[in-house]
């Protein structure tokens, strides 16, 4: 079973296209926030470290010179306990000479083995690093402390060693209200989002409404003065296919008018004829050759009618290809030769290459149409000639013929549907088939009749195309 795909709400993919990279923005900030605010507790507790050490390092006593010197220290715990904030961390030191031997403090504490760096921020030799004491992480200051006395001079190494805890907690809570800032601010965007949002989306969800709530058949354009200018494009499009579907359905119901009309006529006759005949108020041959005439009538008029709506089936379908006029035209002149020569016509035809872009139906359709019409007017044995010419911008069909040509107040309804020049002998349709031909291939036609010394001589009938690399 095909599943349908859901389509994604607007509303939606716009709040998530806001909120997505702002929560992004947030944690990647909540990160870095933490990392420059432990940076920031450890150098302010790095000062209180060293201080530390430093005290400590003014406890020193030493007895001897350099190396044959002998460090005394006594510190009391008490003198840490300034240092140590709110019970929640703990200190620890080391007094060690330089080859690591202790001189007081905690023997478990690690001696310090690193080197000071190159670049120190304290007018002091000291240096701070991350270590672990009893299982528990630590920071240690490590000082080195020239010592001196009237009975000697040396070096000590003092170590001094906090836990994390008040540096952790401290971090913690700057970040956390931190964090409930930042989660204000994200909600005050996420509100501010679906309003703005929700009143962008108003013109669309307006639109809606209005298409859901139109009667069946209603096509006429959309109006929405009030809609943002990304939605115009849409907007525009979708009143251009609906103002071509109001075409189809205009055309489809003209065409079924206009057949119900016209057919009408031919099958009352038909009727009446058969009736005739059953009656017998004709003999059987006459009636026969009467309902002939009537039948053949009729369906002249209904593959002409179902040749008008053809072309309007074909216009909407882009995809049509480049076909050479000037073999269309002699193709057709072939299939209508049996007609040219039962009327004894002197005909002629002189055609050259001519790309036209269209469907090939319409091209034989427009020529069929135009010849037969000319063979049809032209008396037995008179002339007709049929020429092909294309120029730099166009191409030219042009059709001679020797008939009575065309009065002047009559020839502009000739290309309106079922407007025959005699009614007895058309149906009106052939010249309307040529025109919306012409019309939908962006060309022109025209009737011209050919005078001479003050009479006619004939009937000129021409059709200018784009030819196929001037059409859009």
């Amino acid at each position: 079973m095909k599943q349908v795909r859901r389509a994604v709400s607007l509303r939606l993919y716009l709040l998530l296209g806001i909120l997505l990279p702002v929560g992004l923005f947030v944690l990647v900030n909540a990160v870095s926030l933490y990392r420059q605010t432990l940076g920031a507790v450890n150098t302010a507790y790095d000062r209180t470290l060293l201080a530390s050490a430093k005290s400590i390092g003014e406890l020193l006593d030493v007895r001897g010179y350099d190396e044959a010197a002998e460090l005394r220290v006594t510190v009391p715990y008490a003198a840490l306990e300034a240092f140590e904030a709110d019970n929640q961390s703990r200190m620890f030191y080391r007094v060690s000479t330089l080859g690591g031997e202790m001189v007081s403090g905690f023997g478990e504490l690690p001696f310090w083995r690193g080197t000071l760096p190159d670049r120190n921020t304290y007018a002091a030799l000291v240096d701070f690093y991350d270590d672990s004491f009893r299982g528990e992480p630590v920071r240690i200051a490590v000082l080195l402390q020239p010592v001196a006395s009237a009975n000697g001079r040396g070096m000590a190494v003092v170590q001094v060693a906090e836990t994390l805890e008040l540096r952790q907690t401290l971090t913690r809570k700057i970040l956390i209200d931190t964090l409930w800032r930042q989660a204000v601010l994200v909600a005050v965007i996420a509100l501010v989002a679906v309003i703005v949002v929700q009143r962008a989306t108003r013109p669309v969800r307006r639109v809606s409404e209005e298409l859901q709530a139109r009667a069946e058949g209603d096509l006429t354009p959309i109006s929405a003065a009030d809609a943002p200018r990304e939605l115009l494009p849409l907007l525009d499009a979708t009143n251009h296919v609906m103002t071509r579907l109001q075409h189809l359905l205009d055309n489809q119901k003209r065409f079924v008018r206009d057949t119900s009309h016209q057919l009408r006529t031919p099958l009352a006759v038909l009727k009446t004829q058969v009736q005739s005949a059953l009656r017998g108020d004709v003999e059987p041959r006459q009636a026969l050759l009467e309902i002939s005439d009537t039948v053949e009538r009729a369906t002249v008029l209904a593959n002409q009618m179902l040749s008008l709506a053809k072309v309007e089936q074909l216009r909407q379908q882009p995809d049509a290809s480049v076909n050479d006029f000037a073999e269309v035209v002699r193709s057709v002149a072939l299939e209508l030769s049996p007609l040219i020569a039962d009327k004894d016509l002197d005909f002629d035809i002189d055609t050259m290459s001519a790309p036209v872009r269209s469907h090939e139906w319409m091209l034989r359709e427009l020529t069929r149409n135009l010849l037969h019409n000319a063979i049809k007017h032209s008396p037995d044995g008179g002339a007709l000639s049929v020429r092909v010419i294309a120029d730099a911008n166009s191409v030219a069909l042009t059709l001679a013929d020797s008939g009575p040509g065309i009065p002047a107040e009559l020839r502009p309804r000739l290309f309106q549907p079922f407007s025959p020049g005699n009614a007895r002998s058309g149906s009106g349709l052939g010249l309307a088939i040529c025109n919306e031909i012409v019309r939908v291939l962006g060309g022109t036609i025209s009737l011209d009749n050919r005078e001479a010394h003050g009479r006619c001589e004939g009937l000129d009938t021409t059709v200018r195309l784009p030819l196929a690399e001037n059409q859009a």
